[in-house]
């Protein structure tokens, strides 16, 4: 591990131990947050029971579909729109002020459409986070060497194979920042969206838990999604890393 990773371990390792001395000696009260152990000690007991295992089946599931839908549509329709000039210089302002406006406003209308079915939080989930997967192709395909674009007219290649052969790769470091964007929207707009209105799920189940008090559930399924999140988050930093040093460059 990195002298950069040792102190965000510390970092965490300390936060984690003054939360945990806050509870334990009363500075804070126990029917607003629970220790960090005792969540802990819940969320195994939970796991351990399989209560919440179809949640959890779901939760995740729609998330993985979301954000695998909003990378294919958004590099999709990154590279349609950096073909266009005159269409992206009209949708650039959009871009710019697309997460202005909170998606979840067009949750009810989703559900008057749909129901309350897996269909409108799949949808959420899609829109929040495939324009940063756009905004990630566009930004990769400005980057791409002009010697490449000369390269494929004198081998005569044609646009799909100019895209998958040579785009592609010169814009992977910048789409695969898209990537670990749409993780993040997806996963943030599929658990709030469960919190809304949707009649399962893991955000369902922790807005039940803490409409009925009961913290130990609330803070062992919040820990998990928190625990989830940051393992793919580290996985997903550890491939750039890898990326990058294969192309020469060091990142923190």
């Amino acid at each position: 591990m990195s002298r950069v990773g040792w102190i965000r371990l510390l970092v965490i390792v300390l936060a984690v131990g003054l939360l945990e001395a806050a509870c334990r000696l009363g500075f804070i009260d126990h029917r607003v947050i629970i220790a960090p152990s005792a969540m802990a000690d819940a969320l195994v007991r939970l796991l351990i029971s399989g209560q919440v295992n179809h949640q959890m089946a779901r939760t995740f599931g729609i998330i993985a579909i979301a954000v695998a839908i909003a990378v294919v549509l958004g590099f999709a329709l990154g590279l349609l729109v950096h073909a266009l000039p005159r269409v992206r210089q009209a949708l650039e302002p959009f871009f710019a002020t697309y997460y202005a406006v909170p998606i979840f406003i067009f949750y009810p209308i989703m559900v008057a459409i749909f129901g309350l079915s897996v269909v409108p939080i799949l949808l959420i989930g899609v829109l929040n986070a495939i324009v940063a997967m756009v905004i990630a192709t566009l930004n990769g395909l400005d980057r791409v060497p002009r010697v490449l674009m000369k390269t494929a007219r004198v081998h005569h290649m044609g646009p799909l194979a100019t895209a998958l052969r040579l785009k592609l790769p010169a814009a992977a470091p910048h789409l695969f920042t898209g990537v670990k964007l749409a993780v993040s929207y997806g996963f943030i707009a599929v658990i709030a969206s469960e919190f809304i209105l949707a009649p399962a799920g893991l955000g369902r189940v922790i807005s039940d838990a803490y409409s009925d008090f009961n913290n130990p559930r609330m803070y062992a399924l919040m820990l998990l999604l928190l625990i989830v999140a940051t393992v793919v988050n580290m996985a997903l930093h550890a491939v750039d890393q890898r990326w990058a040093e294969r192309r020469g460059i060091r990142k923190p």
